[in-house]
């Protein structure tokens, strides 16, 4: 794969993969703790917190009229810019409308450069190379995870939450302000369609798109939410927490890529399916605080198979089409995100286990639907 380096795109969305997941893991780790802890908030109010993170995700399909005046790779590191002063300013808010504005910035930069950094790799990489560049460059947002969840777990120990995301942000908002100024637009892509995409044949796509948001609702909401709630771990531990399951993501994604190409979409999805049934499940039931870390643990190893949608759509989908279906599969995604949390958190105050039970009922939904993918594994058309 040493031809994948020679790609200045895979490159360049290195650098702003490392950078944007440092962000949002070291905004992760302090965020739970910070809101609980500061601004005193409870599960349902957690969860209007976490559908006000997911709104501009509904929203990134305007990313496709953006793109009229902004190149797509521009636009990565502007989302990364905004990202970073997103992260800076959330130590300044201590009520919770403070919180929900700072929230409301950060995401916006979050998501805009999650539907462009999606949509770069299915655009500029072979349907050979896909799986692989995602699970690098999810390896490399790993390894960037685990470094900032070390800082993270040091600096609060000696520091205020406010300097922490304070030095955080400003990390974030620099590299995105160095990549703005880098062109790796030195290979001709194939024209891309300015304008939604909508088509029947696509079904499906947008069918997994839904149901991978729900499930990942649970897991970001209520599952990280029920080991500070419920089992009162603190910030450093939570952080301890990450850095292991980052260190299993980078260990393991290479693994996964290779099982897309090899078994693949159905087969992979199915296995993730099947395994978060028991896991939620799990999280609904089991006392064991060891127990449900392990379950966490899990969960976000599971998280990274989602980069069968991905291949997927590269597989089924006209080359034209991929920017503009990569953005509305991702608003698509987010209209369960903006959903599950203010339902779940109202579920919450009445009995904890039902956000869980929920997610484990979508996923059985979920994998009716995986079944129906019909495309070969990359090593049988081979």
């Amino acid at each position: 794969m040493g031809h994948l380096r020679q790609n200045p795109m895979y490159k360049y969305l290195m650098m702003l993969v490392i950078t944007a997941s440092a962000g949002l893991q070291g905004w992760t780790v302090l965020y739970t703790n910070f809101a609980k802890e500061v601004a005193g908030v409870n599960g349902f109010q957690m969860g209007v917190l976490q559908s006000v993170r997911e709104l501009p995700g509904f929203l990134t399909f305007l990313a496709i009229y953006v793109m009229l005046v902004v190149r797509e790779h521009r636009l990565s590191a502007w989302s990364v810019m905004l990202m970073g002063f997103g992260i800076a300013i959330t130590g300044f808010f201590t009520s919770f409308g403070g919180i929900i504005f700072a929230t409301l910035v950060m995401s916006i930069g979050f998501h805009f450069f999650e539907t462009t950094n999606k949509s770069l790799t299915v655009q500029h990489f072979n349907q050979s190379d896909t799986a692989t560049v995602f699970a690098r460059l999810r390896g490399y947002g790993a390894l960037a995870n685990i470094a900032v969840g070390a800082f993270v777990w040091v600096l609060t120990v000696v520091l205020p939450y406010k300097t922490i995301f304070l030095l955080l942000g400003i990390f974030v908002f620099a590299s995105g302000l160095y990549m703005l100024i880098k062109d790796p637009l030195k290979i001709t892509k194939e024209y891309q369609v300015k304008k939604l995409v909508i088509k029947k044949k696509y079904w499906l796509y947008y069918v997994l798109n839904f149901m991978t948001g729900a499930r990942r609702q649970v897991f970001t909401v209520f599952a990280i939410f029920l080991l500070v709630e419920r089992f009162e771990l603190g910030v450093s531990t939570v952080a301890g927490i990450y850095v292991v399951n980052y260190a299993l993501t980078f260990l393991l994604n290479p693994q996964i890529s290779k099982a897309i190409d090899k078994y693949g979409e159905r087969v992979v999805l199915s296995l993730e399916s099947i395994s978060l049934i028991v896991v939620f499940l799990g999280y609904a039931f089991i006392p064991n605080v060891y127990v449900v870390v392990g379950l966490f643990m899990l969960d976000s190893v599971f998280m990274n198979f989602s980069i069968g949608i991905n291949t997927y759509l590269q597989k089924t989908a006209d080359k034209k089409d991929l920017g503009s279906l990569t953005a509305v599969g991702f608003t698509i995604n987010h209209i369960s995100a903006v959903i599950i949390p203010l339902f779940g958190g109202a579920l919450w105050l009445i009995d904890r286990k039902l956000p869980f039970l929920i997610g484990a009922g979508l996923t059985v939904v979920s994998f009716m639907f995986i079944r129906k993918i019909k495309v070969k594994a990359i090593s049988n058309v081979q």
